[in-house]
């Protein structure tokens, strides 16, 4: 008997494993368990996805429906992690709860690089792992490093084909090949979905702005936040748009919109929020909206690459400034986002939908930030970033990576020529070392 559990934490990722399994993408099993993981900060307040309408829709491709959260109360599925020792107990225990008995186990998870998909391959010691991707982290590289115990049992990364010609990074290090969930699938399930949206409103092609609660993650303040909302309401307004809706992350505070609010009653623009959880793609099929603006939000591609929908980016610029660390996981979502969709504030761009780059050179890009991201994990891109950095930097392209970086990595652009061989150089750095180490000692 063979038992496939696909965990899942949201409804877009939950749409994600139906297209893939309406589509043949995993071979016939015996039992399919639908495993539903609520990674909210606070779950016992937030709807879990099997609690959200549409999920109806979605139910009936898997026999089973078990909560993740139940099954490891009182810990939190983002934050807990089984002690080595205790991995043949958690799978007995595991195993109990949702009667596989002896069953051969398959997983397909989301992000293997963290809890709880981390924990469940470790639980499951030799099950083979399905990654799938819902969205533009994909395309980037893995976040850490993997133990090989769990790397080398992953047998593929399934994505949306979000940016057609675009393969993803992720887990390139154990040669993990990708593969494409195809998207008349997806979009036949989101079809489905569709009718789901009962109580929204009925507006017919207004400017769609796109939420994402980016303070949450400490990438802005809630002002910078509540500002780069206000920014989009005036550059559809500046470019005739009279009917806007705003589409808040379900996880923000009611305050946001406030502002929101006021610049629209001034721009004399009629701006409708939505106070109902609904997937964008949802919106995109009940409303056509002329325009879809956002930060870096994957909605913005699924709009393009699926719904053929007119799109516009803002505030791309400030978050590749302030993402931090460096190898901080929406780099290369961000760096995708700003690199093809026009910006918002060139009208020309915007109504002729002009990309900023082709795909091959937006790969070429890609694999460079993913380098300077992750050089312990992706050794075998130096030469080939070098190579682009040396042929590519620019005023424009610097904006993807940062000079500091570039330095403690001895690529082009980093220091002056003349100064390159200093971060290669073991005598130089530890004395550099010694310096800082006596400037502390000095300053206590």
């Amino acid at each position: 008997m063979t038992t496939q559990i696909f965990q899942a934490s949201t409804l877009y990722g939950t749409a994600t494993l139906a297209a893939a399994l309406d589509s043949g993408c995993f071979r016939p099993a015996d039992r399919r368990i639908l495993l539903v993981c609520n990674n909210a900060a606070t779950p016992e307040t937030s709807p879990a996805l099997d609690e959200m309408p549409g999920f109806e829709v979605l139910r009936d491709r898997f026999d089973d429906v078990v909560s993740y959260n139940a099954a490891i109360f009182p810990f939190h599925p983002g934050g807990w992690s089984p002690r080595g020792d205790d991995l043949p107990l958690w799978e007995r225990y595991l195993r109990h709860e949702w009667r596989l008995g002896t069953d051969d186990v398959e997983l397909a998870v989301e992000s293997i690089q963290v809890n709880p998909s981390l924990a469940l391959a470790q639980i499951f010691t030799g099950a083979p792992v399905t990654v799938y991707a819902d969205g533009l982290m994909s395309y980037g590289p893995t976040r850490n490093k993997i133990d090989p115990l769990v790397g080398t049992r992953v047998d593929r990364v399934l994505h949306l084909d979000l940016v057609p010609g675009l393969a993803p990074l992720l887990l390139t290090e154990f040669g993990v090949p990708g593969a494409i969930v195809p998207s008349p699938a997806f979009t036949k399930v989101l079809a489905a979905l569709a009718a789901s949206g009962e109580g929204l409103p009925e507006i017919a092609e207004p400017a769609l702005l796109l939420g994402q609660y980016l303070s949450a993650l400490d990438i802005l303040t809630a002002e910078q936040e509540e500002d780069l909302h206000v920014r989009m309401v005036r550059g559809v307004a500046a470019l005739g748009h009279r009917r806007v809706v705003f589409k808040p992350h379900p996880s923000a505070p009611a305050r946001f919109t406030r502002s929101l609010e006021a610049e629209a009653e001034r721009l004399e623009v009629e701006l409708t929020v939505l106070d109902t959880p609904v997937l964008a793609e949802v919106l995109y099929q009940r409303m056509r909206p002329a325009l879809v603006v956002g930060c870096f939000s994957t909605a913005l591609l699924t709009a393009s690459a699926l719904y053929g929908l007119p799109v516009a980016r803002l505030g791309t610029e400030l978050l590749l400034e302030r993402l931090t660390p460096y190898e901080n996981s929406n780099r290369v979502p961000v760096t995708v986002v700003d690199a093809l969709l026009p910006d918002l504030t060139d009208r020309a761009a915007v109504a002729a939908q002009r990309r900023g780059t082709d795909v091959a050179t937006l790969g070429a890009l890609v694999r460079a930030v993913g380098f300077a991201m992750q050089p312990k994990i992706l050794p075998g891109l130096r030469a080939e970033t070098e190579s682009w950095l040396g042929r590519n930097l620019d005023e424009r392209t610097l904006r993807y990576f940062k000079r500091r970086r570039l330095t403690a990595l001895a690529l082009p652009g980093g220091v002056p020529a003349q100064l390159a061989f200093i971060p290669r150089n073991a005598t130089v750095r530890r004395v550099a070392r010694k310096a800082r180490s006596l400037r502390r000692t000095v300053r206590r």
